[in-house]
């Protein structure tokens, strides 16, 4: 095997068979494509990503146990000759699969050097072979971040560090992560605070950290301007892990973080529904709450396991769950300039490359599936005329005076002494559910 590869020799390009048996995995049942619903392509409904870090990055090494994943391309020769190869290898996983976008962190695609200079050297030599293969092969960039966290410098925090000069080197390597963007022609760029929290609050100042993170995101914005960069801000929330508390909890602690701090034009959430439900919330819940704001930008499309208690990046196979979340997408037009990004890992015990195609297939199949289930929904309109109904008394009167904000305390206070105490009126919980449940 080459440097270049092929690292897949025994597998083609994913096809559609829509007819495929149960024991066929090697294939889309669900996911076509050029499949047009409501007027637009499946795949520029879905925006599918693959990110870089778990699939090609990742060991499955985990609290308990040394790696289990033995890449052919995380072996042998220089970190370089090693970043090279990965990349090359990404690129033909990427075209296999019938991918438009990958995402990745600065330090998944170039090895950190020992200076700063160092390590801008190496990622741009390996990110002049990204942008080759992109033109090659038709692959764009969904989304660029920078891995704030993983290094000893960042373990308390980077933006919102006590240490001014560990903000300064976290301000640095976003300098460079913007330009890489541009480079790149990135959608999209992400800020994901793995560490922008607290552990204890004995030794720590919250509306000074706070700040500080609304100020260097502040010279992001400024920079972003300054070198013509055309993308989306994103900030994609957490609950915890690894910190006990982190700021941008979930999408409503985000959304007002930012209006606070006069940010909320410059930036929209990348949902990551696997945090979502760490945070107490049901799986689309952070989904539905952003695009209710119109901060829904991107979704980082994975699920886990509650009952665990940590952040474990399954790949989403479950149809209900896809269902609501494109429900929420079609709803709000879709999610251009952001998309679905598989920000999920195969099991430690998926150990043959086939699982990669396996995993991947699955949750775009699944999608797939959600896809088509949520367009029916919403052209036979069953559920959106029994919500409507349930509001209509704010359709006209004095509740619409209510709705529009033009009514008092004191109108209430009349409307009460003409009509009476309210009637009671059933939820319907169970109908709503019953009804979805027959779109699945």
């Amino acid at each position: 095997m080459s440097a270049e590869g092929p690292f897949f020799p025994g597998i083609q390009k994913i096809p559609y068979v829509p007819d495929a048996g149960p024991q066929d995995v090697l294939c889309f049942k669900h996911y076509n494509a050029a499949e047009v619903l409501l007027g637009k392509k499946m795949e520029d409904w879905l925006r599918f990503s693959v990110c870089y870090w778990h699939s090609f990055c990742g060991t499955g090494s985990d609290p308990f146990g040394f790696s289990t994943l033995l890449r052919p391309w995380n072996d042998g020769g220089t970190p370089m000759d090693m970043a090279k190869k990965r990349l090359h290898a990404a690129f033909e996983f990427f075209t296999k699969i019938g991918v438009k976008y990958y995402t990745f962190h600065d330090r998944d695609m170039a090895p950190e050097g020992r200076t700063l200079e160092e390590s801008n050297r190496n990622l741009d030599e390996i990110t002049d072979l990204a942008l080759q293969l992109q033109k090659e092969m038709g692959v764009k960039v969904l989304w660029v971040t920078c891995n704030l966290f993983a290094h000893p410098r960042y373990m308390n925090g980077a933006s919102t560090n006590p240490d001014f000069h560990v903000l300064a080197f976290a301000a640095a390597q976003v300098k460079k992560g913007l330009e890489i963007a541009k480079k790149l022609g990135a959608e999209n760029f992400v800020f994901w605070g793995g560490r922008e929290g607290f552990l204890s609050l004995l030794n720590t100042d919250v509306a000074a950290e706070l700040k500080h993170m609304a100020n260097f995101f502040k010279m992001a914005v400024a920079y972003k301007e300054k070198i013509g960069l055309k993308c989306q801000f994103l900030i994609e929330p957490k609950p915890k892990e690894p910190c006990k508390h982190q700021y941008d909890y979930d999408a409503m602690s985000v959304i007002g973080f930012l209006k606070h701090f006069g940010l909320d034009g410059h930036f929209k959430l990348n949902i990551e529904p696997n945090h979502t439900t760490l945070a107490g919330h049901s799986y689309e819940h952070d989904i539905v709450m952003a695009s209710a704001f119109g901060m829904l930008g991107s979704v980082d499309s994975n699920t886990g396991s509650p009952d665990l208690g940590w952040d474990t990046d399954q790949f989403p196979m479950d149809i209900r769950n896809t269902t609501v979340v494109m429900k929420t997408v079609i709803e709000q037009g879709g999610l251009q300039p952001g998309g679905l990004n598989f920000d999920a890992k195969v099991r430690r015990e998926s150990t043959d490359l086939e699982d990669l195609f396996i995993a991947h297939i699955g949750a775009m199949d699944a999608f797939a599936r959600g896809l088509r289930n949520a367009v029916r929904i919403i052209e036979e309109g069953v559920l959106n005329k029994m919500v409507k109904e349930r509001y209509r008394s704010f359709s006209s009167g004095l509740g619409k005076m209510l709705e529009d904000g033009s009514s008092s305390l004191e109108e209430m206070e009349e409307f009460i002494k003409q009509h009476g105490d309210p009637k009671v009126t059933s939820g319907k919980q169970e109908k709503y559910e019953s009804i979805f449940n027959h779109y699945l």
